[in-house]
């Protein structure tokens, strides 16, 4: 959304962040006015392009410290410039206010979250993108049906059942391997070829209490969609649950189920996380270290993601 007044105010705000993140005296002269302002000892937040929701922060984050920032500021002579205005707060203060659902919305609140809500109407339109995220939310446990229309849950079921059973019938299926590949080249004796008689395969005794392979299939269909079922019948939990961390601990009841969730459960939402690993890789690959093979490089960006998090 491009308006003037939004622009004007996180412009201002990114200045006065930026003269705080460089100057040493500045970071302390703002504790300092925390301190007697009696606030929280928080920092301040920089935007980043490539960090998903870091502008709500930084704005969040001023108007908490907005009281420190401008007894800072006012006091002194070569910024005092940055102070925001009123309007410039009760912009910042539109714009946090977006992502909360409130009555008294002002009409640039309005304004903001009627945009956003068309811009989401035309990116998620197409028929496929509905589809996938319907199946992520079904295999969320956070959600399930939720925010699923009554008319499209027995849609969702059906296309679920369907892909577990595709699922399950290539894995079933042998894979071609040398012997496989050895039968498929040999060449049959002819009809009149009498000099080699054929062969007797032997027949165990379990051999004769197998089914047959249409009842299998009609078994592993019922068996599938009891599984659907006793997963929606669980109730869902808390928002704050990490659903890979669920599916870990629950596959051993729904194992069908799990290997469908990690599918659609390990797309991101965005394209923050190989931002930052090409971020990462070029921090990595400089021209004092260009030798470096393939291999290597991927050893160093995934111990530089996963170290950070021990």
């Amino acid at each position: 959304m491009r308006d003037p007044r939004i622009d004007r105010a996180i412009g201002v705000c990114k200045k006065m962040v930026a003269a705080f993140s460089s100057s040493w005296k500045k970071k302390k002269a703002l504790a300092d006015a925390q301190e007697q302002l009696k606030l929280p000892q928080h920092k301040l937040i920089t935007e980043s392009p490539t960090r998903w929701g870091s502008r709500q922060r930084m704005i969040e984050r001023f108007l908490e410290q907005e009281k420190a920032i401008r007894h800072v500021l006012t006091a002194d002579k070569k910024h005092r410039h940055l102070v925001p205005t009123w309007q410039d707060v009760e912009v910042l203060e539109a714009v946090s206010k977006v992502l909360a659902v409130k009555s008294d919305d002002t009409e640039l609140t309005k304004k903001i979250k009627q945009t956003i809500l068309e811009y989401l109407n035309t990116k998620y339109s197409e028929d496929c993108v509905e589809e996938l995220l319907s199946l992520a939310s079904t295999l969320d446990p956070r959600f399930k049906n939720r925010y699923n229309n009554d008319g499209r849950i027995k849609t969702i079921e059906t296309a679920v059942t369907a892909e577990l059973l595709a699922m399950v019938t290539e894995e079933d299926s042998p894979t071609p391997g040398p012997s496989t590949a050895a039968q498929a080249t040999t060449v049959e004796p002819e009809a009149g070829d009498a000099s080699e008689p054929a062969k007797k395969t032997k027949k165990s005794f379990g051999s004769y209490f197998k089914k047959p392979q249409e009842f299998r299939g009609e078994s592993l269909h019922i068996a599938i969609e009891k599984e659907i079922q006793s997963y929606l019948m669980i109730p869902e939990v808390d928002s704050d649950v990490n659903p890979l961390d669920w599916w870990k601990t629950q596959e051993i009841n729904f194992p069908r189920l799990g290997k469908l969730a990690k599918k659609y459960l390990c797309i991101p939402a965005s394209s923050s996380p190989s931002e930052r690993a090409f971020s990462t890789g070029g921090n990595i690959v400089t021209c004092h270290r260009a030798a470096l093979k393939p291999d290597a490089v991927d050893r160093l960006v995934f111990l530089s993601h996963n170290l950070k998090r021990m």
